[in-house]
């Protein structure tokens, strides 16, 4: 099954990427992809999902300044929250209300606006997705010094130009020992770009950049408190981004109504290790 690709223009005044798999009249189940991903990080899984949800409509953005959705432009920023305004804006031009999962960074970006706009969402998955350690205590003067220079040193810097998609297929799996080469050069074929001397990332290179928000535990509560969906809350058991399971437990008791499971021999980036598996739990959840 391959996936149909189109251009949405939102309200927030961005020009989405989307890919779709499914009944193109069906309900839709928005999925949102992690940090420096794309839209394309969630095939593997979608086909699978998509037989197992017949007259349902799959619908992967890649968010702004990812894969090949709008950047920001010359003075921008990605702020966390212009993600979940671009979120708000994508559920009105599909009806106004929607089924959501979220892997990581998508993750947090489905808490807040599940928490948010808790009419909006009818069920809820967090894949690896109720956010990094808290950063509570981050020196906030410091933290804003260091992202003005980050943002300056990023725009001064030259493109990271790799010669092939075979070498940007390599990069992949030297920080994911568990992706296949063909998953790899195919995620590198629509990861980058072409440019003199070879490829480069199609990602805004601000997104290597730390913002001047810290997370902070405290606040991410505060929405998923307000999440009245019934939440999927998936973790991978071998990620190397895993939290402590004390903590893991202490977050998922801020939802009102939700399962938990682990998912054996994957890692953080689970819809690509275990996308079968992955797909049967998530398929449950939305029928």
């Amino acid at each position: 099954m391959t996936p149909r690709s189109r251009r949405l223009a939102l309200g927030t005044g961005l020009t989405y990427h989307l890919l779709e798999w499914g009944d193109p009249g069906g309900s839709p189940v928005v999925m949102l992809h992690g940090f420096l991903d794309l839209s394309w990080g969630w095939d593997a899984m979608a086909r699978p999902l998509a037989a197992r949800l017949p007259g349902r409509r799959l619908i992967a953005p890649d968010l702004r300044g990812h894969g090949d959705t709008d950047r920001v432009g010359a003075g921008g920023y990605y702020h966390f929250f212009d993600y979940v305004a671009d979120v708000d804006a994508l559920v009105e031009r599909l009806g106004g209300t929607i089924d959501l999962v979220g892997h990581s960074m998508g993750g947090s970006v489905a808490g807040y606006y599940a928490g948010a706009r808790p009419s909006r969402v009818r069920r809820l998955a967090l894949l690896e997705g109720q956010g990094p350690p808290d950063q509570s205590d981050s020196a906030l003067p410091e933290r804003a010094a260091r992202w003005m220079d980050s943002w300056r040193e990023v725009r001064r810097a030259p493109a990271k130009i790799m010669a092939s998609l075979d070498d940007a297929a390599a990069r992949l799996r030297k920080h994911d020992a568990r992706l296949s080469l063909d998953d790899a050069r195919t995620l590198a074929r629509h990861g980058t770009h072409d440019v003199p001397g070879g490829v480069v990332w199609k990602h805004d290179p601000l997104h290597a950049t730390m913002g001047p928000y810290p997370f902070r535990l405290d606040s991410a509560a505060s929405f998923w408190r307000r999440i009245t969906a019934p939440v999927l809350v998936v973790d991978a058991a071998e990620s190397r981004l895993r939290l402590p399971d004390a903590e893991l437990a202490r977050r998922r008791a801020t939802l009102a109504s939700h399962r938990h499971v682990t998912l054996a021999d994957a890692g953080h980036m689970l819809q690509r290790h275990q996308p079968d598996a992955l797909a049967a739990l998530l398929a449950e959840h939305l029928a």
